[in-house]
This record gives structure tokens, C-alpha cells and sequence, in this order.
């Protein structure tokens, strides 16, 4: 199992959990913890044994933004991750999920500061929760900076724009429970219980059938842009296979003999 100082990774039965492990620094983004979550990202991709990924952060936030200093290597990071990032210089982008999408469900766990690059980053996963106490935003315009990790496309996209703008224009701090009025997270959970609630989501996910589960998730984020019509035809081009599937007929099957059933990838 891969990681590195400032990223943990974890299973918990077929979930894959990442942790953004900085917590002197609010889990700033590192070099060190850009190449982990890149490399979690691929390895929960690679094994078919992980059916969901968790995200969360270690020592009560979850994510406050890009360390330049860090990025910048700066005595912080080891040579190997400047190597790798002058190997691909887009694995910044990749590590936020700006450049990359999991095929597997990802679920947020947030606890405190999730801001700037935390909010962000945030915008590429698929399911939210938060803690009470929270605190979501934008900050980039009120340091005269702009939010080039993908916000002024996607959050537009995922809330309603006169509330995205007023994030994006604003630079204001948000509760979590403004943040769930907005439809930016989905659960706001007592504080120190988002974890456990993003594992309790990731096994309801993992007791689905897996290739059912990608192919819904690839369908959602594929047909996102399409017309209608457009995104109706393409649904049925990737929904369609899923019902010759060794894992469909198990499905049915073990709702016919009222029992869990056992899926194979097949």
C-alpha cells in the first residue's frame, strides 16, 4: 500500500481511505501529498478489489489550500517528488482531481477547514459530508488570486450560479450548514463523525453490484454536457451491457432466494 509523510492510505474492507496527513498546517497541500493522492487515485483505479475511496484529513480539518512553499520543494520535500513532478507536470492537477477522475466512488469526509484548494478539491468528488463545524469558501479573490483549480467551471455546475458566484466573487467563509442549504456537501453530521458516516455511505456502495456501480457513475459525469437526447443514447450504450453481466443475473438470483448477493466483477 503506497503513501508518503503527508498522505496516508488505508482499507477499510473494499473501501480505500486517503488521508491528507498535515495537520501542523491544516493539511496544506504538499509535493509529498499531491504524489500520494495521485498514487492512490491510480491504485484504487488498479485494484478491483477497492469498490469505493474515502478522502478525508488528519488532526480535525480537512484541507486548507496549496502550500507554495511546499509545492516549490523548498527543503520539504524530498528530491524523488520533485523528480516526479518534473515528470509529469500535471500531477498537481491530477492529485486534485482537476486533470482526473476516479472510476470508483469518492466520498468526502470533512472535518474544520476545507477552503481554498480544500474547496476545490472537494468539487471532484462524487459524495459529501461534513462535520457541524466545518467552514468552506473561496478565498482566492481576497488575496487577489484566482481559484485555477477548476472552480469557475465546475461550481457552477454543481450549485446554483448565483450562489456559486456569490462564493467565487465574495471570498466569504461558509458554515456547513449553509454549504448543504447550497447543495455544495450532502450530509452535515456531529462533529468528529463525518469519517464513520463516509464509511457507513462507502459500504452501502460496496454491497452494490461494482460494474453497475462505475458504469452509473461514468454515465452521470459522461453525459453531463450532452443533450438530452444525446445523453439518453449514450446511456443506453453504456447501461445496456451491464444486463448480460455474470453480476446482474447474481443480482436477481439472490433476491430470489432473499440472500446478499456475491459479486465478481464478471
Amino acid at each position: 500500500m503506497g503513501g508518503t509523510e503527508h498522505l496516508t492510505v488505508q482499507r477499510e474492507g473494499a473501501t480505500l481511505v486517503l488521508t491528507l496527513n498535515r495537520p501542523q498546517a491544516r493539511n496544506a497541500l504538499s509535493l509529498p501529498m499531491l504524489v500520494g493522492l495521485y498514487d492512490g487515485w491510480l491504485e484504487a483505479d488498479a485494484d478491483d478489489s477497492v469498490r469505493s475511496i474515502v478522502l478525508t484529513g488528519a488532526g480535525g480539518s480537512f484541507c486548507s489550500g496549496m502550500d507554495l512553499k511546499a509545492l516549490a520543494g523548498n527543503g520539504m520535500a524530498g528530491e524523488e517528488y520533485r523528480d516526479r513532478l518534473k515528470a509529469d507536470p500535471d500531477l498537481h492537477w491530477k492529485a486534485m482531481l482537476r486533470h482526473h477522475r476516479p472510476r470508483k466512488p469518492v466520498i468526502a469526509a470533512v472535518e474544520g477547514y476545507c477552503v481554498a484548494g480544500g474547496t476545490e478539491m472537494l468539487q471532484g468528488t462524487d459524495i459529501r459530508v461534513a462535520g457541524e463545524s466545518a467552514t468552506f469558501g473561496l478565498f482566492e479573490v481576497k488575496r487577489g488570486l484566482f481559484p485555477i483549480g477548476g472552480s469557475t467551471v465546475r461550481l457552477p455546475r454543481q450549485i446554483p450560479r448565483t450562489h456559486a458566484l456569490e462564493m467565487l466573487l465574495t471570498g466569504r467563509p461558509y458554515s456547513a450548514p449553509e454549504a448543504a442549504a447550497i447543495g455544495l456537501i450532502g450530509h452535515v453530521v456531529p462533529d468528529g463523525t463525518a469519517l464513520d458516516k463516509a464509511l457507513e455511505i462507502a459500504e452501502q456502495i460496496n454491497s452494490c453490484g461494482p460494474l453497475a456501480v462505475e458504469a452509473v457513475k461514468a454515465s452521470v459525469y459522461k453525459t453531463a454536457e450532452m443533450t438530452e437526447s444525446d445523453g439518453l443514447a449514450a446511456e443506453l450504450t453504456r447501461g445496456w451491457p451491464v444486463f448480460d453481466t455474470a453480476d446482474a443475473k447474481e443480482g436477481a438470483r439472490a433476491f430470489a432466494e432473499k440472500r446478499p448477493p456475491v459479486y465478481k466483477r464478471a
